[in-house]
């Protein structure tokens, strides 16, 4: 039994991650700052996720298994055990840098009208080999109280937050399926103070078993559903169900892979103008998805000056 509170909660839902989640753990349990518990929702891993979880011994390990529900049931079950009043958001597959605890725990206890913590992140990929730098598109509370509701102010992984604000709100809504985090977002942030701190604290890892890769690959009609939800704060059981079919429908392995690395090969472009690598990923995905021509258009801008991507992509997403 503990018996002492810890001063932070680190959540860490998992599913199926036996091939990340003994680096995560690690990363978590050599962290600068040591009073913490890091409680592990085991998501009705068929693989051997809870294996390698239980052969981890340290005290500040929590594990607690439920049938696979998803990871907003996963993340609703964690807040329900969590000791600690601040919640350190982080994946199975991504990993902390050693002060990541430390430096927003100081910062929301220096700074108590701050709610929500964010961060920037260094993106890898499967095998853990560096792509991109991510820094979120607001900063100052200013900035993101600024954003439209289409754009999703935080890195889930990153986060650092009050736990009662997000259970005063209900928790986190199992019908905004692979969007549970932005829709909480959208219904907390109109009255509560937040910011992203412009240090990587956590490294996030793309990989092909990710629920969701890049927005592109949703079909029409989910991302449909998903704006219109996001717009109005609402969103029904049925539209959630009709969510959770489409992406049963369209989340085959070839395509995941497919997506992987197409995102990956638009990272190499845009974010960390490597051209060479960018077309190796997307050649991949073409070889997986024949038939998408946004990989053969991705490809063939891949041989323009990296000022004219840039510029290609700014204005495509002036229009969007």
């Amino acid at each position: 039994m503990h018996t002492s509170e810890p001063k932070v909660t680190v959540l860490m839902p998992a599913y199926n991650a036996g091939n990340y989640i003994a680096e995560a753990i690690y990363s978590v349990l050599e962290q600068s700052f040591t009073d913490f518990e890091l409680l592990i929702i085991n998501d009705g891993s068929t693989d051997d996720t809870e294996k390698i979880v239980s052969a981890i011994k340290d005290p500040r390990i929590v594990l607690i298994s439920q049938q696979n529900k998803g990871v907003s049931a996963a993340l609703n079950l964690g807040l329900s055990y969590a000791r600690s009043p601040y919640i350190a958001r982080f994946d199975a597959d991504d990993i902390c840098y050693p002060d990541r605890l430390k430096i927003q725990y100081d910062f929301i206890t220096t700074y108590p009208e701050y709610s929500i913590i964010g961060t920037a992140a260094d993106y890898v990929d499967a095998d853990g080999h560096y792509i991109f730098t991510h820094h979120p598109v607001g900063h100052l509370n200013e900035e993101i109280q600024q954003l439209k509701y289409s754009v999703c102010p935080f890195i889930h992984s990153s986060v650092f937050y009050k736990k009662e604000l997000v259970l005063s709100n209900g928790g986190y809504n199992e019908n905004a399926y692979t969007f549970e985090d932005h829709f909480l977002w959208v219904n907390i942030l109109k009255d509560q103070k937040a910011c992203n701190l412009s240090q990587a604290l956590i490294k996030v890892r793309l990989n092909p078993q990710s629920i969701t890769v890049d927005e592109r690959w949703h079909s029409r009609k989910f991302r449909s559903i998903k704006y219109s939800t996001l717009k109005t704060r609402s969103i029904s059981q049925a539209q959630g169900s009709e969510l959770y079919q489409i992406s049963g429908k369209q989340y085959p392995w070839r395509k995941r892979e497919g997506a992987y690395y197409a995102l990956c090969g638009k990272k190499f472009l845009v974010n960390n103008y490597q051209p060479r690598k960018a077309r190796t990923n997307v050649a991949r995905a073409i070889s997986l998805h024949p038939l998408r021509l946004d990989n053969y258009l991705l490809y063939t801008i891949s041989y323009l000056p990296e000022r004219l991507i840039n510029w290609i992509y700014k204005m495509r997403l002036n229009r969007s």
